[in-house]
């Protein structure tokens, strides 16, 4: 197993250098695309920041914790779709019939199939989520270690619900439109402060829209130094890809090729 293990981290870095490299033939787009996601997410920090400073503290959340939140929502979502960045184009996979050239290689069809392309503007939230978190908060060693890892698990949540809502084309027939919208909304909703959820809706911000997992679980680990808070955000990710993953691989019996030809170099 341990072996096994090392050889999909391999594989992973292999295709993580040859997707970074096959972006940079084109340097000039990649770049402008990665820093024009960067600025994006600077124009909505910045906005929170004027906010803070007309209201300092909005229902126990501080400018701090919403630097916080969006660094974390943005390194993970940068790291899960620069490294697995096919978790963001499945659906379109499936819908087109473009499975086969990962069914016939000798691995496992899922883990893969995610690694084969990046997505470029995930490379400037990544960029944006470190430099913010360090830069604004400016986070002591074991701060700076913490949020590491739960953007880690952050990545993982994000690439769990990719897989998840993609997979729904299995059964829906084309549910690329679902998939794109359900992604979004837990973008969005994981970008505000939990404070401003209460009820039904943060209930459903725990379940069917993760944001919990992917940005309130892991600030208020970060805000307390919390490793039980850190635990229930890894387990929560891992929740989302063995969800993922289980609905992948059923809906894969249903899969229908598209004769396709196709190489991947």
């Amino acid at each position: 197993m341990w072996k096994s293990f090392k050889n999909y981290i391999g594989l992973l870095i292999a295709y993580t250098q040859i997707n970074l490299n096959s972006q940079l033939e084109y340097r000039g787009a990649f770049i402008s695309e990665a820093i024009g996601m960067l600025i994006n997410d600077c124009f909505w920090v910045g906005f929170w920041l004027i906010f803070f400073r007309r209201f300092p503290v909005l229902q126990g959340w501080n400018a701090k914790d919403i630097v916080t939140l969006w660094a974390i929502s943005a390194a993970g979502f940068g790291v899960a779709y620069a490294v697995m960045g096919n978790s963001w184009y499945l659906p379109g996979l499936i819908v087109n019939g473009q499975l086969d050239l990962w069914m016939l290689q000798p691995r496992a069809v899922l883990p893969h199939l995610l690694v084969g392309r990046t997505l470029v503007t995930a490379w400037g939230d990544a960029v944006f989520g470190y430099l913010v978190y360090l830069g604004f908060v400016r986070p002591d060693l074991h701060h700076a270690a913490l949020f590491v890892l739960l953007s880690l698990s952050v990545a993982m949540a994000f690439v769990g619900l990719g897989v998840l809502t993609a997979s729904l084309t299995f059964y829906l027939g084309n549910g690329t439109l679902l998939a794109e919208q359900w992604r979004f909304a837990a973008i969005t909703f994981s970008t505000y402060p939990e404070s401003l959820f209460t009820g039904a809706v943060k209930l459903l911000l725990f379940t069917a829209i993760p944001a919990g997992f992917i940005s309130y679980i892991p600030v208020r680990a970060l805000r307390n130094l919390s490793l039980m808070d850190a635990g229930l955000a890894a387990m929560g990710s891992i929740g989302i890809m063995a969800a993922g993953a289980a609905a992948f691989y059923l809906g894969l019996r249903r899969y229908e090729s598209g004769n396709l030809i196709s190489m991947n170099g």
